[in-house]
């Protein structure tokens, strides 16, 4: 069903990992943005999502993802993403995203690089 949607959230050191599930639309890009805001308050700096139970996203869930990033910029944090399906890194690197984040292929190569990264 396209409007299932969830996200786990844990907490690897200090990297906040999402984990997301389902179609990242306007329903799940809400989702997101909520359980950033708890994890942001909660004082975190670094933020991985693990898309790799989402194999697509359309323009409101992007846009979601754009002003969550700039959040996180506005903070001097970092975030990454990993598990992306081909046509989501495609559309991240149109919209320009890439050029503040970055995408590993596994969550382990991203955690280690996230830590690794002052």
């Amino acid at each position: 069903m396209l409007d299932s949607f969830t996200v786990d959230i844990r907490r690897e050191g200090p990297v906040w990992v999402f984990s997301t599930h389902g179609y990242i639309n306007n329903v799940g890009g809400e989702t997101i943005a909520k359980r950033f805001e708890e994890a942001h308050a909660d004082g975190g700096s670094k933020y991985l999502f693990d898309l790799g139970d989402s194999k697509i996203i359309n323009s409101i869930g992007v846009s979601f993802l754009i002003e969550i990033l700039e959040r996180i910029l506005e903070t001097n944090g970092t975030m990454a993403f990993c598990n992306c399906a081909p046509i989501i890194e495609k559309t991240f690197k149109i919209m320009g995203i890439m050029q503040y984040a970055t995408i590993y292929p596994t969550v382990k190569e991203a955690l280690a690089g996230m830590r690794e990264a002052v």
